[in-house]
């Protein structure tokens, strides 16, 4: 075990734009265990899109980053020290003190897992909360149906990426994705079989969306906000479904964005939108986990991931997430 640990603290609160310069990566004393407590050693972390905004002093719906404090976030790690029955040195949890290479966290909080099951990388991600928020979007939220035309933006990430796929397997007339690059583009359709995909930045997104939903779509994903909500609107259907996961196009505002400018097609074509929160779907768990880690043990449900190596690039890897440079899952392996 390393003689020190590392950390990666918020410094300051962006405008507009993350830069390098608000994160501080600190040395400092690996912490020790209280009572109830287990020391784990960080192998892998997360960084998402919702990270964003806890970088701002506002009210939402969970609390901002304290300055000059380690951040937090999904976390995989092994037990070195435990002071309880439950857990022993080696085993394998997840947590959500993430940014840090070694984290002492009260056991309630930790979650075993078998590195035997699947790849470890998988519980940060098909199999964890961003598998979850996709299955529950998807079939709860957004109420899918077979037959339905699907669009889904941001498809390349770690949540658009298991949307669509889902929506396949689960009897989708048509899935469509958008995303940033080209490459991107090939991937969602050679890789993981979307019926149509089309690259954001080549043109008007409703337009290249009327394109590819000829007779529109009754479901839609929502991970961009903005341009590509407008154009979900402009291309649904009746009684159309929207699920909104999240809106990275808006986070670096520092002005308020312009609504859609379509709002009152809203009431004409009868459209639910309604935003999602996973953390009130925990209760489907048991049955996502049921249903789809069988689907990746026999790699009919595929996963990418983005890997980052050292805990002093997680801040760039998170950069780069802001400016969409994954592919699938963002992961920072720990090694330093």
């Amino acid at each position: 075990m390393n003689a020190q640990a590392i950390e990666v603290r918020l410094v300051s609160r962006p405008k507009g734009k993350p830069t390098l310069d608000d994160f501080a990566v600190i040395e400092t004393e690996i912490p020790t265990p209280a009572e109830g407590q287990i020391l784990v050693r960080n192998l892998v972390m997360s960084v998402d899109p919702y990270m964003r905004g806890r970088m701002n002093d506002v009210k939402s719906y969970s609390p901002p980053f304290e300055l000059d404090k380690v951040m937090t976030g999904g976390a995989l790690g092994e037990v070195v020290e435990s002071t309880v029955d439950s857990f022993k040195a080696g085993d394998v949890v997840l947590h959500q003190l993430g940014w840090r290479t070694h984290a002492a966290l009260d056991a309630k909080y930790a979650v075993k897992v078998d590195p035997a099951a699947a790849p470890l990388n998988a519980y940060l991600g098909v199999l964890g909360m961003t598998g979850l928020t996709a299955y529950a979007g998807l079939l709860d939220v957004a109420d899918f149906k077979p037959g339905d035309t699907v669009f889904v933006s941001g498809a390349a990430g770690a949540v658009g990426s298991v949307v669509g796929q889902l929506a396949k397997l689960k009897g989708a007339k048509r899935v469509i994705g958008s995303a940033g690059s080209a490459a991107k583009v090939r991937h969602l359709i050679d890789d993981l079989g979307f019926d149509a995909a089309f690259n954001y930045k080549d043109g008007p997104v409703a337009e290249q969306l009327r394109a590819a939903a000829p007779e529109g779509i009754d479901v839609y994903f929502d991970n961009v906000g903005g341009e590509h909500l407008e154009a979900a609107i402009d291309s649904s259907n009746l009684h159309g479904r929207m699920a909104i996961c999240g809106m990275i196009s808006l986070y670096n505002n520092t002005e308020p964005a312009a609504a859609p400018r379509n709002l009152p097609s809203i009431i004409g074509k009868r459209i639910t939108i309604r935003g999602m929160l996973v953390a009130d779907h925990f209760g489907m768990q048991q049955q996502f986990v049921s249903e789809v880690a069988p689907l990746v043990a026999k790699g009919e449900l595929k996963f990418e991931e983005t890997v980052v190596d050292g805990i002093r690039n997680a801040p760039q890897a998170f950069l780069d997430l802001l400016d969409g440079a994954n592919t699938g899952k963002m992961l920072v392996h720990l090694a330093d």
